[in-house]
């Protein structure tokens, strides 16, 4: 039977990290020792760790501790946006966070995978693009290539492979609308007064 996958023949493309091997394990020193360490409290110092790095942070953006960033020079993230415990932002391609989004609790945001068809397995990686005010839940895995629109909510363990549009409630494995998100000036009844 023929070999579906040869790791042996595997080989990282050149340049694919955007930064050369030893600033890669520079990263990944800093932020074992000094971003997954600091306390709950120091979003600044984490902010900063980040930018340090590369990454483009906007103002009053809350990252937690245990947040895990691949490569930083990849990621960015807009003003007052939340990043939530154990998140992943495995940004082996760009990740582009909006404002005022919410990235919940172990969510994953991969913007990789390897071609399985291929023997020598050659991994890719493709952009992800959150846009402003949306909330991904807890646990919800977005893949490569994949844009959620402006205001859409992804609900908790949730998985999208494909971009979903924008203003909706998105649920299931792969992720669909299942109906509008509406503000709350939407759902009220208006009062009449007489």
């Amino acid at each position: 039977m023929k070999a579906m996958q040869s790791l042996n023949e595997f080989s990282m493309p050149p340049g694919f990290r955007g930064r050369p091997g030893w600033y890669v394990q520079l990263w990944w020193i800093i932020q074992a020792l000094f971003f997954k360490t600091s306390p709950q409290f120091m979003y600044g110092w984490r902010r900063f760790l980040m930018r340090l790095f590369g990454a483009k942070i906007g103002k009053g953006v809350i990252l937690r501790p245990s947040v895990h960033t691949q490569f930083p020079w990849k990621v960015t993230i807009g003003d007052y946006s939340w990043i939530g415990d154990h998140a992943v932002l495995y940004s082996l391609g760009p990740i582009t966070i909006g404002s005022n989004v919410v990235i919940s609790q172990k969510s994953y945001l991969c913007t990789g995978s390897h071609d399985y068809l291929k023997n020598d397995f050659p991994i890719y990686s493709e952009p992800i693009h959150i846009e402003n005010e949306c909330w991904l839940a807890t646990d919800v895995f977005v893949g490569p290539g994949v844009t959620i629109g402006r205001g859409t909510v992804v609900g908790a363990r949730s998985s999208v492979f494909k971009s979903l549009p924008g203003n909706k409630i998105c649920t299931g494995s792969p992720a669909k609308p299942v109906k509008d998100r509406l503000s709350r000036q939407e759902t009220e009844k208006p009062v009449h007064k007489v």
